[in-house]
């Protein structure tokens, strides 16, 4: 007896030649993701499923941020608007409050809109006086009489507090830097135009031309190499600046240009004073020349001479062109963009890991803000640290957002807007 198979996949096989059973299936496919709900598809697995040669935490608190499914193209970009607020925090600043109905889910996006060239308005980098001490964004900006602010790079949390980047003051110059390896910043030219773009500090030692510092007041010295630490530092912070013990490994300290002390042994717990020098394997050894009594002298200088700076983990946005390449995790998020033809700084803070707001993800981040008129974008911290504070309506200085710490985090620096009125 003949048997005959009925099954659907069978019969799919006999009805439909193969190509056309093919884009069936991909229209099917498209039909069930327009109908998808809301909310974020999420993996288990938090390992960003896209391999990045320079592998870069996403947020100082490194919380694991939920992994949504790719989107369809036909979806991407696709948002649904409400405006909640906008008001005027001081002549040139615009503060606005909106939230998005997105395929991935709600987000609730926070911005300011600087025009720079407003009299009375400058850029300031905040911090609480010293690298190491971390404080709120509120605070910093209440301390400095600014009138808003967005929280700034990303620190060693739960170890030295220390930025990771560089950080220049208008008057006080610079307070901590690298040569290489994290130096993305958001900076003021002399004539003080924003720009974003790649810093880097240059620190030598005239007595010995071939020695030189990689590091200033940075959280680790570099495998290798040499780091100095100044009083802008503050409590000497022993083998965490070394990551733990290490066979080689080196000090010298140096007050009113003469070494003081050369010692195997780190300096823990007090103050800085004067400067401390820090090497690593062969840093340590090219250290170890130096006497009590040497003549020890440092020369630092910030290439491009920028009149105030501070650095984010990677610019996102190039000439309208968005860098950056993860498009799966959705974390809180702050960004700094320039908007060079309309002569703007835009300042947005997503919130995340709420009911009410998913975060973004980094290609996210970029594309609203060059839908925003950014041409150049910074990231900056994120996660539990994304903090936006202002005067809001009634005057008075307030937390705009909604941290995802469920309070405002204590972190190490802060980009902030001041306003004076001309005379």
């Amino acid at each position: 007896m003949t048997q005959w198979c009925i099954c659907p996949s069978c019969a799919a096989e006999v009805l439909y030649p193969r190509r056309v059973r093919a884009l069936s299936l991909l229209v099917l496919a498209c039909l069930l993701a327009l109908l998808a709900p809301a909310a974020p598809v999420v993996s288990s697995s938090p390992v960003e499923p896209r391999p990045d040669p320079r592998p870069e935490p996403q947020t100082s608190d490194g919380v694991a941020g939920a992994v949504v499914a790719p989107l369809p193209p036909l979806l991407r970009g696709r948002r649904a608007v409400t405006n909640r607020a906008a008001w005027e925090v001081a002549p040139g600043i615009r503060a606005r409050v909106w939230d998005e109905r997105t395929p991935r889910g709600p987000v609730r996006a926070y911005l300011l809109t600087v025009a720079w060239r407003t009299k009375g308005l400058s850029f300031t980098y905040l911090n609480d006086g010293t690298v190491r001490r971390t404080t709120r964004v509120g605070a910093m900006v209440q301390d400095t009489r600014a009138v808003a602010g967005v929280n700034g790079d990303f620190f060693d949390i739960g170890r030295t507090s220390a930025p990771l980047g560089i950080g220049v003051h208008p008057r006080r110059g610079l307070f901590n830097g690298r040569s290489d390896g994290w130096n993305s910043a958001f900076f003021l030219t002399r004539t003080g135009r924003p720009r974003i773009g790649n810093l880097v500090v240059r620190t030598t030692i005239p007595q010995r031309p071939g020695l030189v510092v990689s590091t200033v007041n940075s959280p680790r010295v570099k495998p290798q190499g040499i780091g100095v630490y100044t009083e802008r530092w503050g409590r000497a912070a022993g083998n965490a600046v070394t990551d733990g013990p290490q066979k080689r490994r080196r000090m010298v300290l140096v007050r009113e240009g003469r070494v003081v002390r050369n010692s195997t042994t780190l300096l823990a717990g007090s103050p800085v004073r004067g400067l401390m020098l820090v090497g690593r394997g062969d840093g340590a050894d090219q250290l170890a020349d130096f006497a009590v009594g040497d003549r020890l002298t440092l020369r630092r200088e910030v290439l491009r001479d920028p009149l105030m700076a501070i650095t984010g983990s990677e610019q996102i946005l190039d000439d309208r062109r968005v860098l950056a390449r993860d498009d799966r995790i959705l974390h809180p998020r702050t960004a700094v963009g320039v908007d060079l033809d309309g002569r703007r700084v835009l300042l947005l803070v997503v919130d995340g890991r709420q009911d009410f707001s998913r975060g973004y993800t980094l290609v996210e981040l970029a594309a609203r803000l060059r839908s925003l008129g950014a041409e150049d974008a910074l990231n900056l911290d994120g996660g539990g640290s994304s903090t936006m504070v202002a005067r809001e309506q009634d005057g008075k200085l307030g937390l705009v957002n909604s941290p995802s710490d469920g309070r405002p985090r204590q972190v190490a620096n802060a980009l902030g807007v001041r306003y004076v009125r001309p005379r």
